[in-house]
């Protein structure tokens, strides 16, 4: 359950990844809210906040995509050819990814 964040929350950094409810989040979420949120700690406890544009997970290059290292961003096996990134340095590992925008085009 979110309850409003504390006053003392952590240094209202988001925490990436964070634990909650049995998974691991790269990015923020939308959960029990209106708009995206994360949690301020590894495991979440209650402490989170609403996210703002810096807060949103950044790609990471390079990245290992199947037998690849990519240092930038690709449409490689996107089927709509838009441009994605990994969000970890293994992406055959996490699976995690985003669509690139124009911050990394």
């Amino acid at each position: 359950h979110l309850n409003p964040p504390p006053r003392d929350g952590g240094n209202g950094k988001c925490f990436f990844p964070f634990r909650y409810k049995d998974s691991l989040f790269y990015d923020c979420v939308k959960f029990k809210a209106k708009h995206k949120w994360c949690s301020l700690t590894e495991n979440f406890e209650g402490y989170w906040k609403y996210c703002s544009e810096n807060d949103f997970a950044k790609c990471v290059f390079p990245f290992w995509f199947r037998r690849t290292i990519y240092w930038g961003c690709t449409d490689d096996s996107e089927a709509f050819g838009k441009r994605w990134c990994s969000l970890t340095q293994n992406f055959n590992i996490q699976k995690v990814w985003r669509y690139c925008d124009d911050m990394y085009l």
